[in-house]
C-alpha cells in the first residue's frame, strides 16, 4: 500500500506523527541517495556516515517543521546529502569550496551533459544560487560576464558591444569572477558540484 503513495503525502503523514512513512521514504530513495554520496566520496564508510547523517538531519527538519519544499522530496534530501558532502571535504581540507586559481571558471559545470537526475538537480540549484550572486555585481561587471558565458561572446565582441577596450572587458570579467568568489564565500554558497 505505501508504495502508492507519493514523497509528499509520506512526509506529510511522517510530519503528523506516523513512523512507517519516512521507512518507505528512506527504502524508496536510499539506493539513489547512497550512491550520489558514495560517487562523490569513494569510501564506504565516509559514504554511511554522510548517509546517515542525512537521514537524521532531515529527520530533525521535519520534526522542526523547517521544511517547505512540498512535494520535493527528492531535491531536498539531495541537498541536505550534497552540503555534508562539501561540510566533509571542508574538515578535511581536500577541496577548496572557492578555488583561488586565477584559470579557475565558475561556469564549467553549466556545460557537463553527462550528468544523472541527481546531479541535474542539484545543478539547476547551483544555477539559480549563481543568478543570485550574478545579480550582486555591478552593472558593468554584470553585463560582461553575461555576454561572454550567457552569449558566448569573444572579449574582442565584448569590447565593441559595450564600446570599451578589450583591456576594459578583461579587467570587469576579472573582477566579476573575483566578486562572484567572495560573494559565495561570504554566503557560505557553494558553486562546484
Amino acid at each position: 500500500m505505501f508504495y502508492k503513495i507519493e514523497d509528499k503525502s509520506l512526509v506529510k503523514n511522517y510530519i503528523q506523527g506516523d513512523n512507517k512513512s519516512f521507512e518507505v521514504l528512506l527504502n524508496r530513495h536510499k539506493s539513489k541517495i547512497f550512491g550520489y554520496i558514495m560517487s562523490k566520496v569513494k569510501n564506504k564508510d565516509i559514504a554511511d556516515d554522510i548517509f546517515q547523517d542525512t537521514f537524521i538531519k532531515a529527520i530533525k527538519s521535519l520534526k522542526k517543521g523547517s521544511y517547505n519544499e512540498e512535494g520535493k522530496f527528492v531535491p531536498w534530501i539531495f541537498r541536505i546529502a550534497h552540503n555534508l558532502i562539501i561540510d566533509h571535504f571542508r574538515r578535511i581540507k581536500t577541496q577548496n569550496i572557492v578555488n583561488q586559481r586565477e584559470d579557475y571558471n565558475l561556469f564549467d559545470f553549466i556545460k557537463d551533459e553527462s550528468l544523472t537526475v541527481e546531479k541535474k538537480i542539484i545543478k539547476k540549484e547551483i544555477f539559480n544560487d549563481l543568478a543570485r550572486l550574478i545579480d550582486l555585481l555591478p552593472d558593468s561587471q554584470k553585463t560582461v560576464l553575461k555576454l561572454r558565458y550567457y552569449e558566448d561572446k569573444s572579449f574582442k565582441e565584448i569590447a565593441s558591444l559595450c564600446d570599451i577596450s578589450i583591456n576594459t572587458a578583461l579587467g570587469r570579467m576579472r573582477y566579476a569572477l573575483l566578486n562572484l568568489r567572495k560573494f559565495s564565500s561570504e554566503k557560505k554558497i557553494n558553486l562546484e558540484m
